[in-house]
């Protein structure tokens, strides 16, 4: 699919549906906690493949795919947004379990920050004026809950520079968004089974020798993994990257009330000042959008 200039609104609904997905996905983590993130990372991989290759057969387009295989410089793109994924995933796995929610959704709020930067150096897109106070605004709360937090966390900077760049390539990867996660977790299966195979002979796995409840939840990876990438993947292609950096708020928003409300990190008067900014910032973006969705639907009549 070729990269768009403008926003669709197919791509702004299967955008928004995977960051609300994201945005739950805390609760889910949350009860693999006594899992390794490694293992926990390996599953994810491992469980998306079916669900992956399902969705790539039932749209018959398994060619692309193979000829993906058969391009050095597809596999190399894909080896590249493999590598991020799968470092984002552990660095996620691993805060929402060691009680740092709250860096997770940091470092997700700093990220849209970092998306538009690459925007504008990679991509030359524009912003409106509209648009550019609703950044501005942005970029004041995250600054309020960064100086809050007096440094940023080591997860929170992985977080935000994997993903900025994995949504980058996934622009740029001249290959469908269900063919290109395919060939990403395929990347990937390898060594998933490899690890997962190793922790079972040396008895330090939890799949299929710890309770059933946590085989279920392992087996689950693949549902919670695939289902909002793959939704992201397809809206991406359809939505300008400045877009997509402000829609970002909606998951760190989500975790961010997650962390506090269910897991009960502390909630400081910082981010009492932060949220309003935050969802002032959306709001602003939103009906900037909106309306330019409207002018063109004008004109195209």
């Amino acid at each position: 699919m070729a990269q768009t200039d403008e926003d669709t609104p197919r791509g702004l609904m299967f955008a928004l549906g995977a960051y609300v997905f994201w945005g739950f996905l805390p609760l889910y983590m949350k009860m693999l906690s006594h899992i390794s993130a490694a293992e926990v990372v390996a599953h994810r991989v491992i469980w998306s493949v079916p669900i992956a290759a399902v969705v790539l057969i039932v749209i018959r387009r398994t060619g692309d795919l193979r000829a993906a295989f058969r391009s050095p410089r597809m596999l190399a793109m894909g080896c590249l947004t493999a590598g991020l994924v799968s470092l984002n995933w552990g660095v996620y796995v691993w805060a929402i379990a060691s009680d740092r929610a709250l860096d997770a959704a940091l470092g997700y709020y700093i990220n849209p920050l970092f998306s538009v930067a690459l925007g504008a150096i990679f991509l030359r897109e524009r912003l409106t004026r509209a648009q550019m106070v609703a950044i501005a605004l942005a970029t004041c709360a995250v600054a309020v809950l960064t100086i809050s937090a007096g440094t940023l966390p080591w997860a929170a900077l992985v977080l935000t520079i994997t993903w900025g760049f994995y949504a980058l390539a996934k622009k740029q990867l001249p290959i469908g968004p269900n063919q290109g996660f395919l060939l990403e977790v395929l990347i990937l299966l390898l060594p998933a089974l490899a690890y997962a195979t190793w922790l079972g002979l040396t008895g330090q796995g939890q799949f299929m020798v710890g309770d059933a409840r946590s085989t279920w939840l392992l087996l689950g990876c693949g549902a919670v993994t695939a289902i909002p990438l793959m939704l992201y993947a397809n809206g991406a292609k359809g939505l300008r990257l400045t877009t997509i950096a402000v829609l970002q708020y909606v998951a760190p928003t989500m975790i961010f009330l997650c962390a506090v409300l269910v897991f009960k990190e502390p909630f400081g008067q910082a981010r009492m000042i932060a949220f309003p900014m935050i969802w002032a910032a959306l709001v602003i973006y939103s009906v900037s959008m909106f309306r330019q969705m409207r002018s063109r639907d004008k004109v195209e009549a």
